[in-house]
């Protein structure tokens, strides 16, 4: 049957060596069922009911990768995506949790359409390398305000807006310790770095006194509280259009991006530098990110952690499947969710947002009408504390920029169109 199903022998593997590679990808991208449920609950979301549709919502993924397209990847609710969700969307407009998974639906099912009409590979190679680029470094640097500010590392002033907090607390310094034993840990090749990282902080924190340990298993809480409690009315309103866009266009670029370095890794392109069955592992993607609104949780998308189970073997579905599998079990560790403190996750997030900055050198440094315009991008998300705004004052510096320089060929029409949808928004919207 798994033969039939993933065609092992065709692409030299076993299914040893798949599921030995599913393990690795789970521990390497595990943090998620405790940074997902502390990030979405400062949005007012239950925190247990969100746990639980972490779980389901990346094992609905995996599987939906494993059989659709039979590729090694791993999906799960996504980071940066899901501090959008929380801080900016939530928190920073004012709007619900429930609208907000609105907006993450109809999302999804815009990202469908692209990923079955020829338009995806318009818009896709439209938008400049470096703007993509940004929009990566510009999402790490988000992350990285929010993981400082998780473990109180950074502080609110009435003067300067920031500044540094007690750094004798315990969060402060378990979270800068736990930092130094990821980073530590994944230098030397060491599988689950990040997730060791958080649960040596958790076990840190409860021994000192910081906070309270509440146990390891028990049977899975409900995910009732946020399933199917999507608000697809409110999440049309006008104004939400650059909140939907935004999901879409990170969704759209993070996840093809992901797919070409994953697909290149485990030397599945072709020789024109083709993903094979790309629109299979697309509407794998947007499909999943659909399902995870209706589970209850915010974009899920493709891993790049992945990488590790394909260094381990991992050539088709079986490995992806295993991961969902993991999930799915890893639903009994509510208490042990439940028990990791905000500073425990924030080394994690600091962690990741330090891989997202990589994406700068990919930015040709010596023409300053492309590094101008991704700066701004980059700068405005954590600033502007909205991936959103970041987007759309890159698109319209951009644009601007190169016509001013007399680079208007420069501009492909789709972001000369971007741009002044805007511009529009910006004038005419609130």
């Amino acid at each position: 049957m798994l033969e039939s199903l993933f065609k092992l022998r065709e692409n030299k593997t076993s299914a040893g060596t798949e599921i030995l590679a599913g393990l690795t990808t789970f521990l390497t991208m595990a943090y998620i069922i405790f940074v997902n449920p502390d990030i979405l609950s400062k949005a007012g979301m239950p925190r247990d009911a969100v746990f639980a549709a972490t779980c389901i919502a990346a094992a609905v993924g995996c599987a939906l990768m494993a059989f659709v397209a039979n590729y090694p990847i791993a999906l799960a609710p996504g980071m940066g995506l899901n501090a959008y969700f929380a801080f900016s969307v939530v928190l920073g407009m004012k709007i619900s949790w429930q609208v907000a998974l609105g907006c993450v639906f109809i999302s999804g099912v815009l990202f469908l359409i692209l990923s079955l009409l020829p338009v995806r590979a318009w818009i896709v190679d439209a938008i400049p390398k470096s703007l993509k680029m940004a929009i990566a470094a510009g999402i790490g640097l988000f992350l990285a305000l929010i993981a400082l500010q998780s473990a109180k590392i950074v502080v609110p002033h009435p003067a300067t807006m920031v500044t540094a907090g007690d750094l004798k607390s315990w969060p402060v310094i378990l979270a800068v310790l736990g930092f130094v034993l990821i980073v530590a840990l994944d230098h030397r090749k060491v599988p689950g770095a990040v997730i060791i990282g958080v649960l040596a902080v958790t076990a840190a924190s409860a021994l000192v006194g910081a906070s309270k340990f509440g146990g390891v298993f028990a049977m899975p809480p409900s995910v009732a509280p946020v399933f199917l409690q999507m608000d697809l009315a409110g999440a049309l309103n006008v104004g939400l259009v650059t909140v939907i866009f935004a999901f879409l266009f990170v969704d759209l670029f993070d996840n093809s991006g992901t797919l070409v370095a994953l697909a290149h890794r485990a030397g599945f392109l072709t020789a024109k530098g083709m993903v094979p069955r790309l629109g299979k592992a697309l509407v794998a993607d947007s499909s999943a990110a659909m399902l995870g609104a209706a589970i209850g949780t915010s974009t899920t998308t493709s891993y790049i952690e992945s990488a590790s189970g394909i260094a381990a073997g991992g050539r088709t579905g079986l490995t992806a499947l295993t991961v969902g599998v993991l999930f799915v079990l890893a639903l009994f560790l509510a208490p042990l969710a439940a028990s990791v403190p905000p500073w425990a996750t924030a080394p994690a997030l600091l962690y990741v947002a330090c891989l997202m900055m990589r994406s700068l050198l990919e930015i040709d440094w010596d023409d300053i009408t492309e590094v101008a315009p991704a700066m701004v991008t980059a700068l405005a998300m954590p600033f502007t504390f909205s991936i959103a705004e970041g987007i759309a004052f890159g698109f319209i510096a951009y644009a601007s920029i190169k016509l001013v320089a007399g680079r208007w060929s420069d501009i492909h029409p789709a972001v000369a169109i971007l741009a002044v949808l805007f511009v529009a928004k910006f004038a005419f919207v609130s």
